[in-house]
């Protein structure tokens, strides 16, 4: 049976990211980006496809023993993992030092008590598992290669090589240190630098503390506020500074389902969300980065924005199936790329507009070409905001004139206004309030069931969207208005899960729903702290707090949370870690600390 998603730990350097398994396996790992092909994709496949283990020895036909203990060290991505065996206990480090040079994952294993037998077993399969590398000695080295790529192994310990993995067994005493490193490189240069694990492990714990020291959030929430802004930090790619929405592809949303797709991207929407946690947290550098980024990629071109990008500003993200790797318990198929990205989502330009307005309105520096920018994208959103589109959640069934993108074509006009009124930048100021009333006039007369008293998710529909639960928290209707008490209670009566979680909108199991597509999906986490936010704003504080800890409860041992939850099956479910799961959850955070909404 496949490990489950929730038992996996995140580390990374700011460029790539590992998951680790709680018996000490690394089953994923792209090299040298997050887009990069996977050198251990065992995650999508079996150990046939790629893998690094390292923990306590144990018999060939057992299975590997988990760890008794994990936690991360302090605020910090340096994993640490502990078993007890009946030779004595052992802990094993791992981590990626922000790069300088060649990507390097570390693990160090260091005797607690006892002598314990230990073994390190290192399959790589290069291209996601399909293609085995020639694995040689050079210069006292151990070197994988594959066409452009070469990946060098590096231990103290004695090694040798069966069935076409690379073993170490040895025995750890206490106090003893024993450290492995892989290192990434072209495999046309010279060989990366012997690594200096210690030294490495010394400053990547600096370089955490340093950071997480800028927080300024100091509620009562500040353990989950944190362990998201550290998995945030870790999704951004740092010579760039876009943001991907998640380190992996292909974990479901319906576990054997066929809703599988990759998220290693720069989603315009979640970067834009992830933006505006970190501005409100104190993170300028990481804000003003995300701008930079953004003005790179959309360049002179706004009629054309797409809604995601590569982390670099890349534009063509075809979608491809890997037909040789089954997937996450036989989840396929297994994609990478993303056929959406040219999809027309008109919420996106909301999403921006808002992301450059709080810059602006927390004192981001000035940039004239993101004043320019924004107007660009009004003028666009003026000519095409009464158009359907794909909308939120990415659809790949027919166009619709989804309420929440019209709703954001609001807030993009509005936020626009008021960087007029504000007297950094210039345009038709009248005609465009004239143009915010119409796009409220139309929501309200086509997406408003008024014999239900809800908005509903497209004009003319019945279907219910969690995303309506944004209409307040963007300032459309206050949250006073029946209208939006109504929506909010109709999306807890018609979306709410038995455990009081909420679903995105109705699927429709084996036959083609909403979305285009067949199966079902579980709770979507971000809708779920939306929910929470909305009670606290109509004042429903207890009950706000109460779900929000329920989902606080969901997260994993060491905080981090996938896409969605599963309540049939009690489990996480999506692509993990998920930037939109952490960012709501440090938003609601803020807001039920800055209500008093809080327990304890």
């Amino acid at each position: 049976m496949a490990r489950r998603i929730e038992d996996y730990a995140l580390i990374g350097d700011m460029q790539t990211a590992a998951l680790v398994c709680r018996d000490g396996t690394v089953d994923w790992l792209c090299l040298p980006r997050f887009d990069s092909h996977a050198i251990f994709a065992g995650l999508l496949g079996t150990e046939e496809h790629g893998f690094w283990r390292l923990g306590p020895a144990h018999a060939a036909d057992a299975k590997p023993p988990t760890a008794a203990r994990r936690s991360y060290r302090g605020d910090s991505l340096i994993l640490e993992s502990e078993w007890d065996t009946p030779r004595g206990t052992v802990r094993v480090t791992d981590f990626m030092p922000p790069r300088d040079g060649a990507p390097q994952l570390i693990r160090i294993v260091e005797g607690v008590t006892g002598r314990v037998p230990m073994r390190s077993a290192l399959r790589m399969r290069f291209s996601y598992g399909r293609v085995v590398p020639w694995v040689h000695r050079h210069e006292g080295r151990t070197v994988a290669v594959a066409g452009p790529d070469s990946v060098w192994f590096d231990t103290e310990a004695e090694t040798y090589g069966k069935s076409l993995t690379t073993y170490a067994d040895f025995t750890v005493a206490p106090g003893e240190r024993i450290a492995f490193t892989i290192s990434w490189q072209p495999s046309h240069k010279q060989p990366p630098p012997l690594p200096e694990p210690e030294t490495s492990l010394e400053a990547t714990e600096e370089f955490w503390r340093e950071w997480v020291e800028h927080c300024t959030y100091h509620g009562p929430y500040r353990e989950a506020v944190i362990r998201s802004l550290i998995t945030l930090k870790a999704l951004t790619y740092a010579p760039t500074g876009g943001i991907v929405a998640a380190p992996t592809t292909s974990l479901p949303e319906d576990i054997g389902g066929v809703r599988n797709w990759d998220y290693r991207y720069t989603w315009l929407r979640d970067a834009a969300i992830t933006l505006s946690s970190l501005l409100r947290t104190g993170y300028r550098e990481e804000a003003r980065a995300w701008r930079e980024w953004l003005l790179r990629a959309v360049a002179g071109d706004p009629e054309n924005l797409q809604i995601m990008y590569g982390i670099a500003g890349e534009r063509e993200l075809g979608e491809a199936e890997l037909d040789w790797l089954p997937g996450y318990e036989q989840s396929a198929p297994v994609r990478v790329g993303n056929g959406a990205a040219h999809q027309l989502q008109l919420d996106v330009y909301g999403e921006v507009t808002e992301a450059l307005h709080l810059g602006h309105m927390t004192g981001l520096a000035r940039n004239d070409y993101a004043s320019l920018l924004q107007l660009k994208l009004i003028r666009y959103l003026e000519d095409h905001w009464q158009e359907p589109d794909e909308g939120i959640w990415e659809v790949r069934g027919p166009r619709r004139h989804f309420v929440h993108s019209k709703v954001m074509a609001w807030v993009a006009v509005d936020r626009t206004i008021k960087l007029i009124e504000s007297g950094d930048a210039d345009g038709p100021l009248e005609r465009w309030k004239e143009l915010r009333d119409d796009i409220h006039r139309d929501v309200c007369e086509k997406g408003y069931d008024k014999e239900r008293n809800t908005f509903t998710q497209s004009y003319g529909s019945q279907e219910l969207d969690a995303s309506l639960l944004l209409i307040p928290q963007m300032g459309f209707l206050p949250p006073d208005d029946k209208r939006v008490i109504g929506t909010i209670e109709a999306i807890q009566r018609e979306l709410s899960t038995s455990d009081g979680f909420i679903l995105r909108y109705p699927t429709e199991g084996a036959h083609t729903g909403v979305d285009g597509l067949p199966g079902d999906e579980g709770a979507f986490l971000a809708c779920s702290f939306w929910m929470a936010d909305d009670l606290a704003m109509i004042g429903r504080v207890d009950e706000a707090r109460k779900l929000f800890e329920k989902l606080l409860a969901l997260r994993n041992d060491l905080g981090l949370l996938a896409e969605e939850w599963d309540p049939r099956l009690q489990r996480q479910v999506g692509n993990f870690p998920q930037a939109f799961s952490h960012v709501p959850l440090i938003d609601t955070a803020l807001r039920l600390t800055a209500s008093g909404a809080y327990g304890g």
